[in-house]
């Protein structure tokens, strides 16, 4: 018997809002959607997936939805980080600065959606 991860479900506030995000910023496309509740994205290899949080969980009218969670998305790009972190700071996303770490040959930065799920973008180096 084999298994493979084939799906990340993240919770969300406002579905649209990070639907925009992910198809805007890293050009995932819709695969399947109900409006405001669920949406599946196609993330390459995997799909992202986000259905809205239960009733409980929904913030209070005028506050914000920010996430608590320890589970960072990482995503691979095989172009230039850093002109692609300047994108993303152009559009006003929170993202750190680019890392490298010794013994590993790739370039870091991590970042975070409207929502603050904590996101990394990998470039591996030749």
């Amino acid at each position: 018997m084999k298994f493979s991860l084939g799906r990340i479900i993240i919770f969300g506030h406002f579905i649209e809002k990070l639907k925009f995000f992910y198809v805007e910023n890293f050009g995932f496309s819709v695969i399947e959607e109900i409006t405001n509740q669920w949406i599946v994205l196609n993330a390459g290899q995997m799909e992202l997936a986000i259905h809205k949080i239960g009733q409980g969980y929904e913030p209070n009218e005028g506050e914000e939805f920010r996430v608590e969670s320890n589970i960072k998305l990482v995503f691979y790009i095989n172009d230039n980080l850093e002109n692609f972190r300047q994108r993303l700071i152009e559009k006003g996303v929170l993202i750190g600065d680019i890392k490298s770490f010794d013994g590993i040959n790739s370039l870091f930065c991590d970042g975070e959606d409207p929502e603050g799920n904590v996101f990394q973008i990998e470039q591996k180096l030749s």
